[in-house]
């Protein structure tokens, strides 16, 4: 299967410092919808007193050009009403929900438990479903957390297993704080990829820069095929810890996938403008 790329801007902007202004949110995702790119993470529909620097999503959603791309859009939501929110723009096909296997980080996450979010998820695929959304189920904590809550390959497992019954059939695996190691992604992707063959299992890591190419390397060894990152390894979850580790530089996902075919050009401007975003 041909490799799929989701550029996550949103994750790399959320945890920023100071207000990126809305037109130069604007520019940068327009210029990252030139590039080639499956899929993009480009905003949230969360509260703004959690995630202050979302808080313009729908203002740059009005504002995006697609009318030359290819690349398919999704936000993050962690709730019914800002699911409301997402499906009522025809540009968002996709509908990311942070679904943490770790207990103590559900509640940190989205102010809920497990099993209320669960419910919450049910809710929000019906809304997909009615409004022709895919709903994309990332297993936050998903190789391992800080907290002490329990954790192995069979939580993992029973969570997608369950995630799936509602008809999910998009996964990203996510290493919240950066603790997933090679082995362990080995381990889950060669079991859970052969076990749920009906669904997509993608890899959302936050990794240092020494360790980005080993964990791409065991995902893709064990059948991974979709991959989030973002351009210079921007980013990290700002609910996780204070000390973020970032996410897979999209630089170093281009490099390892050399045959993924992208428009370089447009690729090398989006690197340049990210130093006038993030600064």
């Amino acid at each position: 299967m041909a490799i799929k790329l989701v550029e996550c801007p949103r994750d790399a902007m959320q945890g920023w410092s100071h207000q990126i202004p809305t037109e130069v949110k604007v520019g940068y995702i327009n210029q990252l919808l030139k590039v080639g790119f499956d899929v993009l993470d480009m905003g949230s529909f969360v509260s703004p007193k959690a995630i202050p620097q979302m808080a313009d999503t729908k203002e740059v959603l009005q504002q995006i050009d697609l009318s030359n791309t290819s690349t398919e859009l999704l936000t993050i939501i962690a709730n019914e009403r800002g699911a409301a929110d997402a499906v009522a723009f025809d540009q968002v096909t996709y509908l990311g929900f942070p679904f943490s296997i770790s207990e103590t980080f559900q509640k940190l996450n989205t102010n809920s438990s497990i099993e209320e979010s669960l419910h919450r998820v049910e809710a929000i695929q019906n809304l997909c479903v009615n409004h022709s959304k895919k709903m994309v189920a990332y297993i936050s904590m998903g190789f391992g957390n800080p907290y002490g809550d329990a954790y192995d390959a069979s939580i993992v497992s029973h969570w997608i297993e369950r995630l799936s019954q509602l008809g999910i059939s998009i996964f990203s695996l996510a290493d919240t704080v950066g603790v997933a190691k090679p082995d362990n992604i080995a381990y889950l992707y060669k079991n859970l990829i052969p076990d749920f063959y009906n669904v997509e299992i993608g890899a959302h890591f936050h990794t240092t820069p020494t360790t980005w190419e080993e964990k791409i390397q065991a995902a893709y060894d064990n059948g991974c095929v979709m991959y989030d990152g973002a351009i210079r390894g921007i980013g990290g979850c700002p609910m996780a810890q204070e000390e973020l580790v970032g996410n897979m530089d999209t630089i170093n996902l281009l490099s390892f996938f050399t045959d993924k075919k992208i428009n370089q050009e447009a690729f090398d401007k989006s690197v340049m403008m990210s130093n006038g975003v993030f600064v």
